[in-house]
């Protein structure tokens, strides 16, 4: 149970039933998740969050499949189980088939393993792979 419960859109405020409306616009649905319900307690977040859900993951110069498979990917090393849930059915229904999730997850244990020997280590970074500027 989420710590202060959810707001139901029929108990929302006119404010909060607004960005409710936009999500349900924006994301062509007819429900609202319990991710925005819980955060509802707090008109301002919940205002903040989706506008900035709402920028980055719109079409850009990555499509949507490739920003929900990187959501899902740092959802699962953030450990974030609602986030691998959320993502992972959109990245689903963007494209992603069982044989692309495995890889992803062989790419993020892969990257978790060598940051953290890189890390540990305290490999200094080649000049080459530095960035001007």
């Amino acid at each position: 149970m989420a710590t202060l419960g959810f707001v139901e859109y029929e108990n929302a405020s006119a404010e909060v039933r607004a960005i409710y409306d936009d999500i349900i616009a924006t994301r062509k649905t007819d429900w609202i998740n319990n991710f925005w319900k819980a955060l509802a307690h707090d008109p301002p977040t919940l205002r903040r969050t989706w506008l900035s859900v709402k920028e980055v993951m719109a079409p850009g110069a990555l499509d949507t499949l490739t920003k929900e498979m990187m959501y899902l990917a740092i959802s699962a090393t953030n450990q974030c189980n609602y986030c691998i849930a959320s993502h992972g059915a959109a990245a689903r229904k963007a494209g992603m088939n069982d044989a692309m999730f495995a890889e992803l997850m062989a790419v993020v244990g892969m990257a978790n393993e060598t940051n953290r020997l890189a890390s540990g280590y305290q490999v200094e970074i080649d000049e080459r792979f530095k960035t001007a500027g």
